[in-house]
C-alpha cells in the first residue's frame, strides 16, 4: 500500500469524526496539488477469519510530478478479535509498501473521558480550547517536532483505556512505525453530539493543519461549524 511520507490514519466510526475530518482537507484552488480517492480490501483468511476482509478508504494529495505528499487512511470499524487481525494486515501492508520511505502515521483518537485515567487536569465545560494530547513513539520526525508543539504533554500517569488504541500503540511499537497520536476527549460535561463534533473536529485540524503546506491545502473551517 503506497502511501504519502505523511499519513495521517483513522477507524471509520457511527458518529462521523473521520469522515468530517477528512472532508474538512482539499486542495488549494491555486495549487497544483491534487485529490485521489481509492479504497483497499485485504484478506484475513490467514487469521483463520473467512467472514471479514481488512476493508477501507485511501486519500492522497498529489502534487504536479506525480508525488504523493500526505495521504489519509480511514479503515473500517472492526470488534476484537477481528479489530487485531486486520489492523495487523493493514499496517503490515503499509510497511511493506513504503520500504525505502520514512514514514510518519498521525492518529486521532476520539475517547471517552471516563477512558483517560491518571490526567492532572480535569475537562471544564467553559474551557475555551479543548484539550488535545500529543503522544509520539518511535523515530522523532520533522512533523513530530511541530506537533509536539502544538499539544498538550501527557502526565506519565496518564492511562488510555480504548480498544483500538491499545492494539495500534501495540502494533506500531512492534513494528518500530514512527508514530503520533493525537488524543482529543469528548467533555466530561457536554452532552450534545454536534457539540462534541465541533470541539473535537476543531481542535484536531488546528493540530492537523500544521502537517501539510497552507499555501497548498487548507481546511474548510466552515464546515466545522
Amino acid at each position: 500500500m503506497k502511501l504519502a511520507p505523511i499519513t495521517v490514519f483513522m477507524f471509520r466510526d457511527s458518529e462521523g469524526f473521520a469522515s468530517a475530518i477528512s472532508e474538512a482537507l482539499y486542495p488549494n484552488p491555486s495549487s497544483s496539488f491534487t485529490r485521489q480517492e481509492d479504497s483497499f480490501e485485504l484478506s484475513l483468511e490467514s487469521y483463520g477469519i473467512k467472514d471479514h476482509k481488512a476493508s477501507g478508504n485511501v486519500i492522497h494529495y498529489v502534487d504536479n510530478h506525480g508525488i504523493y505528499k500526505v495521504s489519509i487512511v480511514i479503515m473500517q470499524h472492526y470488534e476484537p478479535p477481528v479489530l487485531a487481525c486486520a489492523l495487523n494486515e493493514v499496517l503490515n501492508k503499509i510497511v511493506g509498501g513504503n520500504p525505502s520511505t520514512l514514514l510518519t502515521l498521525l492518529v486521532p483518537f476520539l475517547v471517552e473521558s471516563s477512558e483517560v485515567k491518571g490526567q492532572s487536569k480535569s475537562l471544564r465545560s467553559d474551557e475555551s480550547v479543548a484539550l488535545t494530547y500529543g503522544i509520539q513513539l518511535g523515530q522523532i520526525t520533522d512533523i513530530m517536532q511541530t506537533l509536539l508543539k502544538k499539544t498538550q504533554e501527557p502526565p506519565s500517569t496518564l492511562r488510555i483505556q480504548h480498544e483500538n488504541f491499545a492494539c495500534f500503540r501495540h502494533f506500531v511499537c512492534v513494528m518500530k512505525l514512527p508514530t503520533f497520536f493525537l488524543i482529543g476527549q469528548t467533555s466530561q460535561y457536554l452532552n450534545s453530539k454536534a457539540t462534541k463534533q465541533h470541539e473535537y473536529r476543531s481542535a484536531v485540524f488546528r493540530r492537523q493543519s500544521d502537517m501539510e503546506s497552507k499555501k497548498d491545502i487548507k481546511g474548510d473551517q466552515g464546515a466545522m461549524a
